[in-house]
């Protein structure tokens, strides 16, 4: 987004506001710079990358791209809608067409252009679409299939059991740790691998206080702790998994692949708590969760979502979970799998929205629909 002193023709160059004050070269690339920073890296990618299949589109067709009339915008999803994939499905989604319309209105308000989107006739023509797909049955919604908590201890029981030398532990250990984590604090992937070591401290109390710095519905920063209890069993213990893996970042950072070597011999088996256990130095602003080589060795750098999700799917393959459940997982099974099995466990939406940041009960309790449709369902008390 470019910051400058004039405006594009056909805008309203003030708005009531006067003429634009002369700014320093210096301000406006300051100002230029926090406009930059209201968004986060992979937005603007997105952004840029919509915006430019916009304009080629207007070019193609013969239409001005800013400022568009309402009516070429209504027409761009309409083209797109009509657009099949090479198995005959629709190749876009009703998000994606939305995604594009928003990007659209995006570019004209901030270079103080009237925003055509907002127009009837544009929101009226993605309402349509939607219809159209869904009398259609077209690209229908397909979340990821949540893990519960059986399926959870399943798995990482099944991980610590295939465990054969001083590798496959330490891959061992951060998989266990992620997963148990990344489902007892309703994680989403993007928080996970977002994690810094100074951001997890085991309280005396609470077990882990676990400080999300952002997250995807705080982009600004405000922060928020969320807290993973002590459990009754070591085995399926956050605080445990996290005290593990954090023996292994630690020994790694201090000595490398050798310090790592040396720990896990003189480590007694993992038979009872060691959620209590002194905690090694680390680094406080390097990542927790990292990528680890075939042999062992693990990277400076933040494991990827794209790594999260490969890493569930693969060890659930491992547990002996059929392939077509396998291919339902990902990085949001986590997430979907605690706001599952809490309302399976009679909690609230509200409760549940505590740990998980939701700020609408009914994007909550669209997993109750979804992956609980019994719970609070007055078919189980018909008689039948």
């Amino acid at each position: 987004m470019e910051v400058t002193a004039s405006t594009p023709a056909g805008s309203s160059p003030d708005r009531g506001w006067g003429a634009v004050p002369e700014l320093s070269e210096q301000t406006v690339a300051q100002i230029a710079g926090a406009l930059e920073a209201s968004q986060s890296a992979g937005t603007r990618r997105v952004y840029a990358s919509d915006w430019r299949r916009f304009r080629s589109w207007c070019h193609t067709h013969g239409h001005p791209a800013l400022p568009a009339h309402p009516a070429t915008v209504a027409a761009y999803p309409v083209d797109a809608a009509d657009t099949l994939a090479d198995a005959g499905e629709k190749a876009y989604s009703p998000s994606t067409l939305n995604r594009w319309v928003s990007v659209i209105g995006h570019y004209h308000r901030t270079t103080n252009l009237r925003n055509p989107c907002t127009e009837a006739l544009v929101t009226s023509t993605l309402s349509g679409i939607r219809r159209t797909y869904a009398t259609n049955g077209d690209r229908p919604r397909n979340p990821r299939a949540p893990l519960l908590t059986s399926d959870i201890v399943t798995i990482v029981r099944s991980a610590r059991q295939a465990v054969t030398g001083w590798a496959t532990e330490v891959h061992e250990r951060r998989d266990s740790a992620m997963l148990l984590m990344g489902f007892a604090g309703a994680f989403r992937r993007s928080d996970l691998v977002a994690l810094h070591c100074g951001d997890v401290a085991v309280h005396r109390l609470d077990g882990l206080h676990v400080r999300l710095r952002r997250s995807k519905t705080d982009q600004e920063g405000l922060g928020a702790v969320r807290a993973l209890p002590f459990t009754a069993h070591h085995h399926s213990c956050p605080p445990c998994a996290y005290v593990r893996w954090a023996q292994i970042v630690a020994a790694y950072d201090i000595a490398g692949r050798p310090g790592v070597i040396r720990l896990l011999p003189t480590t007694p088996p993992f038979e009872d708590h060691v959620c209590r256990s002194a905690l090694p130095r680390m680094r406080a602003r390097a990542p927790l969760f990292r990528a680890i080589a075939k042999n062992g060795n693990l990277s400076d750098t933040a494991l990827s979502g794209a790594s999260v999700h490969a890493a569930i799917r693969r060890r659930a393959q491992a547990a002996g979970y059929d392939a077509n459940i396998v291919a339902q997982l990902g990085g949001h099974s986590l997430r979907a799998g605690f706001v599952t099995q809490a309302f399976r466990n009679g909690a609230d939406a509200h409760a549940i929205m505590r740990q998980t940041g939701h700020t609408n009960p009914a994007t909550a309790e669209l997993y109750a629909r979804e992956h609980a449709p019994l719970v609070g369902n007055a078919v189980t008390d018909i008689g039948l």
